[in-house]
C-alpha cells in the first residue's frame, strides 16, 4: 500500500489548504488556464454506458459506450471514483471484473482485474485507490482491494473476515477505510498505513447497511439499513471503534447517503419507497420526504462543490416514470436535481439504463 507521499499532520493540513484553494473557485484546469466544468458521472449499470452531466449547466454532455472499449453488453458498471482534479475517473465493472481507468476526455487509459468489484473510494493523497464487492455477487472474497491507480498495474487485498463487504468510506484524513457486511450487522475499520483491522459487532436483526457517508467534520459516519428501514448515525472520534449513537426509522431501503459541504443536511434515496429522504444532522431528524415521478427506485447520490443542489440517480425499474421513448418499462432511469434551499426537484435528466453508483471530484 503507498504511504511514502503520507505528510506529516502540520505539512498535510496546509497541503489540503492550499488544494482546497487552487480547486475550490473554479473546478479544474484545462491546458491555458482555463477552467473545465465539473462532471457528474453515473453508472448505467444495465446498459454497460457511463453518462456524463455537467453539474453547473445540469446537461448531459457524454454517454461513453464501455462496448466500444471492448467489453460486453453485461460489463454492469455500478460505481465511480474520479481524481480530485477531475483528470481521470475511474469505474468498477461487476460483469467483466475490472475496474477501469479514463482520461477527463473519456479515453480508456488501464484496467485491472478484481473478482465483481463494487464500491469505490480513491485517497486523494496517496494512488491508494480502495475497493469493496458487488451487491450482486453471492459469495466474492471476504476482502477489501487496494489499487495502485496511477497505473493500475498492481492489486493488494486485505482480508476483512465477513463475507460480502459492501459499504465503503476513507475518513478525510486518510487514515482508516471503513466497510461493512451485507450478510451480517459488522463493519470493519482499517488503518491504512499498518493495515490492522478491528471489528465492530452491531446487536440486533442484521441491517445489510448498504454504504457509508462521513461528515464534512470528520466525526460522524452514518449508513442506511436496507433491510431494517433504519438510518444509524456513528461516532467515529476514535476511528478504530465506530459508536452507533442513533437509530432512525425512515422509508423503506435508504440507499446511498450524501452530506451537503456545511454538514447540516444528509440525503438519501429511499429504494424500495420511491422517496428521497432529506436529514436534519444535528436533531438525527427527518426533515424533508421528496417525492415525484421521476423519483422510481432512487440509488446514488452526489453534491455539487457548493452545496446548491444534490443528484439522485434513478433505476425506474418499476417503470414508474416515463422516459422520452414513451416506453416506461424500456429500463432507462434519470438523475433527478434537487434544490437544496428548497428541497424541490428542479430537473430530471434522461440518462441510460438501470443507473447506479455515481461520482464527482473528491472536495
Amino acid at each position: 500500500m503507498s504511504t511514502l507521499n503520507r505528510l506529516n499532520a502540520p505539512t498535510r493540513f496546509l497541503a489540503l489548504t492550499l488544494l482546497a484553494v487552487t480547486l475550490g473557485c473554479a473546478g479544474s484546469r484545462q491546458a491555458g488556464g482555463q477552467s473545465a466544468p465539473d462532471l457528474l458521472y453515473v453508472a448505467n449499470q444495465g446498459g454497460a454506458t457511463v453518462s456524463v452531466i455537467d453539474i453547473e449547466s445540469q446537461e448531459l454532455v457524454a454517454t461513453v459506450d464501455l462496448q466500444e472499449f471492448g467489453f460486453s453488453e453485461t460489463a454492469k458498471p455500478h460505481h465511480i471514483a474520479v481524481e480530485p482534479d477531475g483528470s481521470h475517473w475511474y469505474v468498477s465493472l461487476i460483469g467483466e471484473s475490472r475496474v477501469v481507468k479514463f482520461t477527463r476526455d473519456n479515453e480508456m487509459v488501464a484496467s485491472v482485474e478484481f473478482e465483481t468489484p463494487g464500491m469505490l473510494v480513491l485517497d486523494p493523497d496517496t494512488e491508494d485507490l480502495f475497493v469493496a464487492r458487488s451487491m450482486t455477487a453471492v459469495n466474492p472474497p471476504a476482502r477489501v482491494g487496494v489499487i495502485q491507480r496511477n497505473d493500475m498495474s498492481s492489486v493488494e487485498e486485505i482480508d476483512i473476515f465477513f463475507p460480502r463487504p459492501h459499504a465503503l468510506t476513507l475518513t478525510d484524513d486518510g487514515a482508516t477505510v471503513y466497510t461493512a457486511s451485507l450478510a451480517e450487522n459488522k463493519i470493519m475499520a482499517i488503518d491504512v498505513e499498518s493495515e490492522e483491522t478491528t471489528l465492530t459487532t452491531l446487536n440486533g436483526a442484521n441491517r445489510s447497511l448498504v454504504q457509508f457517508a462521513i461528515s464534512p467534520d470528520g466525526r460522524t459516519m452514518v449508513a442506511g439499513g436496507h433491510i431494517d428501514g433504519k438510518f444509524a448515525f456513528f461516532d467515529i472520534s476514535d476511528r478504530a471503534n465506530p459508536t452507533l449513537v442513533q437509530d432512525l426509522p425512515v422509508n423503506a431501503g435508504p440507499w446511498h447517503p450524501v452530506f451537503t459541504p456545511d454538514g447540516r443536511f444528509v440525503y438519501f434515496g429511499n429504494k424500495m419507497a420511491d422517496t428521497i429522504t432529506v436529514l436534519d444532522v444535528e436533531s438525527k431528524s427527518v426533515m424533508k420526504i421528496i417525492e415525484g415521478r421521476s423519483v422510481a427506485q432512487p440509488h446514488g447520490s452526489a453534491v455539487s462543490a457548493d452545496g446548491r443542489f444534490v443528484f439522485i440517480s434513478n433505476q425506474n425499474g418499476n417503470g414508474a416514470w416515463t422516459p422520452s421513448s414513451g416506453n416506461p418499462a424500456d429500463g432507462t432511469g434519470n438523475v433527478v436535481v434537487i434544490d437544496t434551499s428548497t428541497n424541490a426537484i428542479v430537473k430530471t435528466i434522461e440518462v441510460g439504463t438501470n443507473p447506479s453508483g455515481m461520482g464527482t471530484r473528491p472536495r
